[in-house]
């Protein structure tokens, strides 16, 4: 399994083949390295319904015959602009030919803004994300509080690589996120959701310096790690 980071909360997972992305917000995200037009993907997975993380999932979608996974109400929003849709929620599993999917919960909202009709649609509860594959697991937490059950979480499952946002105001801050960390037990953890707007700005590498020696890891954008 391949894991690398491109900008914001991007995660890019290759495995068996597949090319998943997580939360493809590349379309005006000034942190990425990815340009829709190039990317080739077979599978996407999101959180929740923020502009920030669909970002460009329904062209993406539907250039590449991608599949959608995603909490039921966000599936249900996008599966009627025609993208293939496999919807899930918070507990529940589920296995595909590249591995094994799971949302866990999180604390934030889940909506998305349409800014011409200045509408807003509900897109159900926001999730965080459980990938298991080739005997190795990612946890990508998604935009989210810190809550106590990402104990239960780190015992329940042999976490390899953990995403958690560290960028405040909307999600956990530096420190929750450096709390978080230690409940989850991850053998490496990888800050994300970070710089991309000024109320945002964090230093990734003081968060990782707080981490037990060896328990954190900051990616730049496009770098990866062999898991």
């Amino acid at each position: 399994m391949k894991v690398s980071y491109h900008g914001h909360s991007v995660v890019k997972i290759e495995v068996k083949d597949k090319v998943i992305l997580i939360d493809p917000f590349l379309t005006g995200n000034p942190t990425t390295d990815l340009r829709a037009a190039d990317v080739k993907v077979d599978v996407i997975l999101l959180t929740h319904g923020h502009n920030d993380h669909v970002g460009d999932t329904v062209a993406l979608a539907k250039e590449n015959n991608a599949l959608v996974v995603a909490p039921f109400e966000l599936a249900t929003f996008l599966g009627w602009k025609g993208v293939k849709v496999h919807p899930m929620h918070i507990g529940g599993a589920h296995t595909f030919d590249f591995g094994t999917v799971k949302l866990t919960q999180a604390f934030h909202g889940s909506s998305y803004t349409d800014e011409e009709t200045k509408t807003i649609t509900y897109t159900g509860m926001p999730a965080g994300i459980l990938v298991t594959a080739e005997g190795k697991t990612v946890y990508h937490a998604g935009d989210t509080a810190l809550f106590s059950d990402m104990k239960l979480i780190g015992s329940d499952h042999e976490i390899d690589v953990a995403f958690l946002p560290i960028g405040d105001n909307f999600t956990m801050g530096p420190d929750d996120a450096a709390l978080a960390a230690e409940w989850l037990q991850a053998k490496v953890t990888v800050p994300m959701h970070y710089n991309t707007f000024p109320v945002i700005e964090q230093d990734p590498h003081a968060f990782v310096q707080r981490l037990p020696k060896d328990k954190g890891r900051v990616l730049t954008v496009g770098e990866a790690i062999e898991l």
